[in-house]
């Protein structure tokens, strides 16, 4: 039986990008510096987590010897792979962005061809045509924000005047991105989603890759809390990836959390959500357990970015690679003879790093594969050499970007 999991721990890169100072990002590592961290005790937090990372299961995949692929370094002499089938590696990533669209759609066998639409550091942000028209195709009195922003901030900060005005909280980042903030009952969950499609059909001139809803619930900025209601806009990938290949083929693609969303729901065949990475987690398990020969399920575990990388909170990333940790066991506890698992991350977002963005990283290649070789399988020139893998090891044909490193694996023999 041939089944694929692909494991995405949304940005824990592992350093070393040959062209990060172009993005003013030399220098960053997401996992060598919060093991240096936590070393330090800066990874500390009464009641939370304390001391050196802890992180057992990882390693003994190979995540040691994946860091050092990247940077030449294993960080914090961390132990080596010792699982049996185990292998690990790096990749560059060849897209010109370090957003999740990019990093998604390359893992999936399709780097990005084109520039993405940014907007500009500047406040106002938005075009003034772009602000007049989703005020009136959007029908919504004004809209606040108009900035770059933490989401999370930005709430606090503007979620009282937009209850009470009615005006959505609109912002963007260093991304190719405009998020839509609103009240999911005093605006309303659906009149946001509405108001997203209609952005974003207004930013499609502008190339912009993502409009995201951004809802909430609380009534004072003390208690004001995004949900998992979150729902992703994005531009349709312009060539078929591995998910389309895989439908194609007549087998089930099952996407866990936002998956669906950054690949415009396209080759997807079920979405599964859920809140928070353990929640993923649990969703996850129940999707191994269902899936059949030829089919894949491909999990994005957001909190490592969204609650802790963009908010640069060490601690906390520290603690959710822990408990993601604890719970691998239980997902390699599923996996049978012909299976491959990868974990994988679709760029970096270093909680030591300055400001708040994304940053350009390689991503770590382990995972485990019953059956085969394993081994180390070196620093990939593209992040699409793992879609074509799991492509070759699901029995399809080769795309036209990407090389499987089935054949590297094959060769530890």
């Amino acid at each position: 039986m041939a089944r694929a999991f692909v494991f995405v721990l949304d940005s824990f890169g592992v350093g070393g990008a040959s062209d990060a100072a172009r993005f003013g990002d030399d220098g960053s590592d997401t996992f060598g510096h919060i093991v240096k961290a936590c070393r330090e005790g800066q990874g500390d937090r009464e009641g939370l987590r304390e001391g050196p990372l802890s992180i057992p299961t990882m390693l003994s995949l190979g995540l040691g010897e994946a860091a050092k692929a990247a940077t030449g370094r294993v960080p914090g002499k961390l132990g080596a792979a010792t699982a049996a089938s185990a292998f690990f590696g790096a990749a560059e990533e060849v897209s010109s962005g370090k957003d999740t669209p990019s990093g998604h759609w390359e893992i999936a066998g399709l780097p990005v061809p084109f520039e993405w639409g940014y907007f500009p550091l500047t406040e106002p942000t938005f075009p003034a045509e772009l602000t007049a028209a989703i005020i009136r195709d959007g029908k919504v009195p004004g809209i606040l924000g108009d900035c770059h922003a933490s989401g999370t901030e930005i709430i606090t900060r503007l979620g009282a005047e937009h209850v009470r005005t009615g005006k959505p909280i609109c912002y963007t980042s260093a991304d190719s991105v405009i998020q839509i903030a609103a009240h999911e009952a005093h605006f309303g969950l659906e009149r946001l989603y509405e108001l997203c499609k209609t952005v974003r059909r207004l930013v499609d001139p502008l190339n912009i890759g993502r409009v995201i809803a951004r809802p909430f619930v609380g009534e004072t900025a003390a208690n004001f809390e995004r949900t998992a209601n979150r729902r992703d806009y994005a531009v349709p990938p312009p060539e078929p990836t591995l998910l389309d290949r895989v439908a194609a083929a007549g087998n089930k693609v099952i996407g866990i959390g936002k998956i669906g969303d950054i690949y415009a729901h396209r080759g997807v065949t079920e979405v599964r959500k859920a809140a928070g990475n353990m929640a993923l987690f649990d969703v996850t398990l129940g999707a191994m357990d269902e899936a059949g020969d030829g089919d894949l399920v491909f999990a994005n575990f957001v909190d490592f970015d969204t609650l802790f990388g963009h908010r640069r909170d060490i601690a906390g990333y520290a603690a959710a690679l822990e408990a993601f940790d604890r719970r691998l066991p239980e997902a390699l506890a599923q996996l049978r003879p012909g299976d491959l698992l990868i974990l994988t991350a679709d760029h970096g977002c270093d909680p030591t790093w300055r400001g708040s963005d994304h940053t350009r990283e390689r991503v770590p290649i382990f995972g485990l594969a019953p059956g085969l070789p394993g081994g180390a399988v070196g620093l990939r020139r593209t992040y699409a050499d793992i879609g074509e893998t799991v492509a070759e090891h699901l029995g399809l044909a080769p795309g036209p970007h990407g090389i499987s490193f089935r054949r590297t694996m094959a060769g530890n023999a």
